[in-house]
């Protein structure tokens, strides 16, 4: 029983996060991409074209809540045919709930921004909603569904590669639809939607890891236990050049610390090979 609680609960909270994330994610494209001509791929982005060229060509009235489910219909029982039973309810429940919540935002009264209030603004909004509905097992559909039914098909390429490729062109279609101005700033909203996506996803760079080879490791390692009260671990290495066996010191210290840290292994081993990267994550004791 308490299993099945515990399941009950993490269901729950996903759910949740799919709605939050979803609401923020229409938010960011009502207040900001919409009213702007942001078009930043996906079936939003081609909602958006097409929502301008029926109003400005032929006078017909065509929301975005409207663009978004009638483009994902025939998406969704293509994807049930193709995938079958492998079909994700959360993601049907992410698209569904992602047109309602277009519908709802739509009726909100929205200024016009300058385009990089728009762009910045509504590529964090963006970015935190597909954080938190990705970080829940789901999708919002659209392109993400017809790269998966054309990666079915056509083995040799990626999902990505191919998503990538969709969403290329209906930016490309956006440039030549709205203009290069608005099309430049639609790239800086899917810049700062990816950057924000990827810390929800990955963790907000806060650590560096390090590498060190020396030959003082043992004075290295010791000194950053006292200074800097960081743990180390002893690797065994090899030199392939010199066949000879090293000793590689491994660390993780606060992003404020990393200087402080290049200075000490500097002033005791100029010679010293030191590799530093970001970590994106680190849990544990000190972190």
């Amino acid at each position: 029983m308490r299993v099945e609680k515990i399941k009950l609960e993490k269901i729950i909270k996903e759910y949740i996060y799919i709605i939050i994330g979803t609401t923020l994610l229409a938010l960011g494209i009502t207040l900001f991409y919409e009213p702007d001509d942001l078009v930043t791929g996906g079936v939003v982005g081609l909602g958006i074209i097409v929502k301008s060229v029926a109003e400005h060509n032929f006078g017909i009235q065509m929301p975005l809540w409207l663009n978004n489910l009638l483009f994902n219909i025939p998406l969704f029982i293509a994807a049930i045919i193709v995938k079958g039973k492998r079909f994700g309810v959360k993601s049907l429940f992410a698209t569904i709930y992602l047109t309602v919540a277009l519908y709802y935002t739509s009726l909100i009264y929205v200024p016009k921004y300058d385009l990089l209030i728009s762009s910045i603004y509504g590529g964090v909004l963006t970015g935190i909603g597909l954080g938190m509905v990705f970080g829940a097992y789901g999708t919002t559909g659209g392109t993400d569904m017809l790269a998966s039914i054309v990666n079915y098909y056509i083995r040799g390429a990626t999902v990505g590669k191919i998503l990538f490729y969709i969403d290329g062109i209906i930016i490309a279609m956006g440039f030549w639809v709205f203009g290069i101005e608005k099309g430049l700033y639609a790239i800086i909203a899917v810049f700062v939607t990816t950057k924000v996506l990827d810390g929800m996803l990955e963790g907000v760079k806060f650590a560096k890891a390090v590498y060190i080879v020396s030959e003082q490791a043992d004075e290295i390692g010791h000194i950053i236990l006292k200074k800097l009260g960081r743990g180390v671990t002893v690797l065994s290495g090899r030199g392939m050049y010199s066949n000879k066996d090293k000793n590689v010191l491994f660390c993780v210290v606060g992003k404020r610390q990393i200087v402080k840290l290049k200075d000490m292994i500097q002033g005791i081993d100029q010679k010293a090979f030191v590799v530093v990267y970001d970590a994106r994550e680190v849990l544990g004791e000190g972190f």
